[in-house]
């Protein structure tokens, strides 16, 4: 079984988080990454699909050059290959143009399942995993919380509202979007970290005509503000007055 296994890079949580000259994107000339965690289960997931079925996983990623800090890692923790399509502009892309620079890099390998986070830490958007399997014209599943492969098919559970679970037979190839607390993650020992050095990283360049359809036109942060008001009346006034506050104004109900 071959297995693709898409990986993003991301801030730290603990960065303090700074914006360019611009107000379009964070300022990530001094900032610490790491891989994005849902990501990081994906990975898991292939793994121990690996160990169970054999076959192949390739970690695929999209950024600058700083994006094999995180493919290496992958290939510590027990990776075959990786793949990284290079590419500055990529850093801070829309999910349309992520997806078309990951399936321009993955589609000639073949694979028989391809796995990615739910979602990344820092936009948020969950559509990279969805557009990317449309442009490879795979079936896919989303919010999955187990994997179960047998007969050239996949069996998996989706994560649904309210409590809900949903069980869903898919043909192979597919896509699916993985959950975060899927799997215990395991860790990268020095063994695999010196076998990573060794491991294959081939360079890919982005397709050409891949733009976003999405612009960023300004972040900034919250605002924190404080206001007091002073309620009058009876006690029997001053709750009605707070049901009224908490339920038109403030919303929480």
């Amino acid at each position: 079984m071959k297995i693709a296994v898409c990986i993003k890079q991301v801030v730290t949580r603990e960065w303090q988080l700074r914006l360019n000259d611009s107000k379009t994107w964070v300022r990530d000339q001094d900032a610490s990454f790491e891989m994005n965690e849902p990501d990081a289960y994906a990975l898991e997931e292939a793994l121990r699909l690996k160990e169970k079925h054999g076959g192949e996983v390739i970690v695929c990623s999209a950024g600058p050059a700083r994006v094999t800090q995180v493919l290496r890692e992958a290939l510590a923790r027990g990776a075959d290959r990786a793949i990284h399509v290079d590419d500055e502009a990529l850093a801070s892309a829309d999910a349309f143009a992520i997806a078309e620079a990951l399936a321009s890099a993955i589609k000639d390998e073949h694979v028989d399942i391809v796995l990615t986070g739910l979602q990344s830490d820092d936009q948020g958007f969950a559509q990279v995993g969805a557009v990317l399997a449309e442009r490879l014209g795979l079936a896919h599943g989303t919010i999955i919380m187990d994997v179960q492969v047998s007969d050239g098919k996949v069996r998996v559970k989706r994560e649904l509202e309210g409590g809900w679970f949903q069980w869903v037979t898919m043909p192979l190839p597919a896509l699916l979007t993985i959950q975060s607390g899927i799997n215990q993650l395991r860790y990268a020992t020095l063994k695999g970290i010196m076998a990573a050095k060794k491991k294959e990283i081939k360079k890919a360049a982005a397709p050409a005509g891949a733009g976003a359809r999405q612009r960023i036109v300004n972040l900034y942060f919250p605002q924190k503000t404080k206001q007091t008001r002073m309620l009058g009346g009876s006690a029997a006034e001053q709750a009605k007055e707070l049901v009224r506050i908490l339920r038109d104004d403030a919303r929480v109900f």
